[in-house]
């Protein structure tokens, strides 16, 4: 398997040779050159795998050059169950009516970016090893993706991060669990602004080849493919889990912010995995929404970009929508160009004309939730079915619920745990989250972080001087 970019710019490259790289020297977005299909025998026959085996069966599709034993053993341990909490990795929780919830955030830091991020951080140090190198990762977190790819890459050897995130614009939970962090290898620089702030920033450091190549940058945001395959695995592991027939539709609903969850979800269709319908929930920061109700595309400016209840998704530029978009046009880089020089130029690009086929060939739909929507949602997952969510979960059981069918189960991708939200699940019915007795104290441990203006100078001088390049 090859990579090509999003824009054309890139000869096809190794999966090796993507990983360490982020962003395209282009501008654009590494994407395989074709997608694997899953035929309905192979997923008869996958019904019996554990996770870590089906992880194995997937990535090796998308990881052609690591040996079959070596990606073996990296999927072992990323996914070993003594990591993950539960009885169950990715347990299915019925809340009735033909919906549950696939159960990803029992992982180190109980979000749903532990099920990418325990790979990558095998599989970086595997890379870096094998080709003896060093990597400073640079990444933007509006919340979950920090602390995972963190806990994830912490005490590493080859790998120093620099994790960027918006100033008071996450949970205190959130804050506390990258912030209390004493690895050397940790960085933790809280930018004066937006996640989107943070996001441009990574973008225009990583689009300086000359500094990139310098200081040996690398992406876990999900602008690194290796993420976004590691996200396709619990799709097709939550259809294996609450279908009985071969070929059976199952519809998904995903809260999403950045792109990345429901853009792995396009991929696992794309696959051949029976997927009836994608449903996309966003929060206030509805620019995804527009998109798939109208086919126009217009991030809003940071300014205009909520502080919402649900904070991991307060996101007006989502990373991930361009390698969606070099699908929907037919992966015409051509057509890729000009719709990001329009963006640049005039702030919106229409593609309007393609609206049928968000539906028709693609099987989207999408809504939004507000403050008071998730609040409810919270409240009644609560009383009806004693499941506590937190509110980005809501958020897609909400918009989820608007779009089920009688014959088709839907399932709610789980985005955190309760405990994470503190503040707003007390809001909702009255009480605080239960928290783990492993993680009780982390509020009261000093923190660590560096507070920055949201200017790539500011991050570049930073970086310059904590860099690993030996």
């Amino acid at each position: 398997m090859k990579y090509i970019s999003t824009r054309g710019g890139m000869t096809p490259q190794t999966f090796g040779h993507i990983l360490l790289e982020g962003l395209a020297p282009d501008g654009g977005l590494a994407i395989p050159e074709h997608y694997p299909q899953v035929s309905e025998a192979t997923l008869e026959q996958w019904r019996t795998l554990s996770y870590a085996e089906l992880a194995l069966e997937v990535l090796a599709l998308y990881i052609t050059d690591v040996p079959r034993a070596d990606l073996a053993r990296l999927c072992q341990a990323a996914y070993d169950p003594t990591l993950y909490s539960g009885r169950e990795m990715v347990p299915v929780k019925p809340l009735g009516e033909g919906l549950s919830l696939l159960g990803l955030s029992q992982g180190p830091t109980l979000a749903f970016k532990d099920m990418a991020m325990q790979f990558l951080g095998q599989v970086f140090e595997y890379q870096l090893e094998r080709t003896d190198r060093t990597l400073n990762i640079l990444g933007a977190t509006s919340g979950d993706t920090g602390s995972a790819a963190e806990y994830a890459l912490r005490g590493k050897n080859r790998i120093n991060v620099f994790m960027l995130s918006p100033d008071g614009r996450m949970s205190q939970f959130q804050r506390a669990q990258m912030y209390t962090l004493r690895d050397k290898n940790i960085h933790n620089l809280a930018v004066r602004g937006v996640f989107d702030d943070c996001q441009d920033i990574v973008k225009h450091l990583s689009g300086d080849l000359a500094f990139k190549q310098r200081m040996r940058l690398g992406a876990v945001n999900s602008i690194n493919w290796a993420r976004i395959a590691a996200q396709v695995v619990y799709y097709f592991w939550g259809w294996l889990r609450v279908t009985t027939e071969p070929m059976q539709p199952v519809s998904f609903a995903v809260p999403t912010g950045n792109f990345g969850n429901i853009l792995a979800g396009h991929i696992a269709r794309q696959m051949g995995l029976p997927i009836h319908e994608l449903v996309l929930a966003t929060n206030e920061n509805d620019v995804l929404d527009e998109f798939f109700r109208t086919g126009i595309y217009q991030p809003r400016r940071s300014h205009q970009t909520y502080a919402t209840s649900s904070p991991s998704m307060d996101i007006s530029k989502a990373s991930n929508f361009e390698r969606f978009v070099y699908d929907l046009v037919d992966r015409d880089t051509g057509q890729v160009n000009r719709l990001w020089r329009a963006l640049d130029t005039k702030g919106y690009f229409d593609l309007s004309a393609l609206r049928s086929q968000l539906t028709d060939r693609y099987g989207f739909r999408s809504g939004k939730s507000t403050h008071e929507d998730r609040l409810k949602t919270i409240r009644q997952v609560h009383e009806q079915y004693d499941v506590l969510i937190d509110p980005h979960t809501a958020d897609g059981v909400f918009v989820g619920q608007q779009y089920q069918s009688p014959d088709v189960p839907m399932l709610v991708l789980e985005t955190a745990l309760p405990a994470k939200f503190g503040e707003t699940i007390q809001e909702a019915i009255g009480e605080p989250a239960p928290v783990p007795r492993h993680l009780q104290q982390l509020l009261d441990l000093p923190q660590h972080v560096t507070v920055v203006d949201a200017e790539p100078q500011a991050v570049r001088e930073y970086i310059e001087e904590h860099a690993l390049l030996a």
